[in-house]
C-alpha cells in the first residue's frame, strides 16, 4: 500500500511539473483602405539634412543624453519613451531624438524622405544604440 501511495504521488508530481509550449499563429488578412482629405500643403524641399542620437542600455533601462524628442514620430509599436522600460522599444526614442536634432539644427518643418540608420550593439546586460537620420529639409509654405 505504501509503495502504491509513493508511486502515485510521484506520478502526480511528475504530471503537475513539466514544460509546456504554446505557439499561436494565424495568416494575416490584408487590409486595404484609403484616406482622403481636402487639405493641400505646399512644401519647399531644400538641401540634405542629418541628425544623430545615441543611448546606452543597461539591463532593461535605456539612458540617453538627449532630452528633446520630435513629437508625433511613431516607430514600430509607438511604445518607446525616454526610458525604454520592459518590452518597450528603446530604439523609437533614439530615432525620435535624432529626428528632433535634424529638424532643430536645420530649421526645417519636416524631414522629406527620411532614412534611418540604426546601429545596435547588445551584450545582454549592456548595449549601445546609435541612430542617424538623413533626409531633405522641408519647409511648409502654405496649408489650404
Amino acid at each position: 500500500m505504501k509503495k502504491a501511495l509513493i508511486a502515485s504521488s510521484l506520478l502526480l508530481a511528475g504530471a503537475m511539473t513539466g514544460c509546456s509550449s504554446l505557439n499561436v499563429s494565424s495568416s494575416p488578412v490584408p487590409l486595404n483602405g484609403s484616406v482622403g482629405t481636402d487639405i493641400k500643403a505646399d512644401i519647399e524641399v531644400g538641401e540634405k539634412i542629418t541628425g544623430q542620437s545615441s543611448a546606452t542600455k543597461v539591463l532593461f533601462f535605456t539612458m540617453s543624453d538627449d532630452n528633446e524628442y520630435a513629437d508625433g514620430m511613431e516607430y514600430g509599436n509607438g511604445a518607446g519613451g525616454a526610458f525604454g522600460l520592459g518590452g518597450l522599444d528603446p530604439v523609437a526614442s533614439v530615432k525620435s531624438a535624432a529626428a528632433y536634432n535634424a529638424i532643430s539644427a536645420s530649421g526645417a518643418d519636416v524631414i522629406v524622405a527620411p532614412r534611418y540608420t540604426v546601429k545596435k550593439n547588445d551584450y545582454l546586460v549592456y548595449g549601445t544604440i546609435d541612430v542617424t537620420v538623413e533626409g531633405y529639409k522641408g519647409t511648409i509654405k502654405s496649408v489650404k
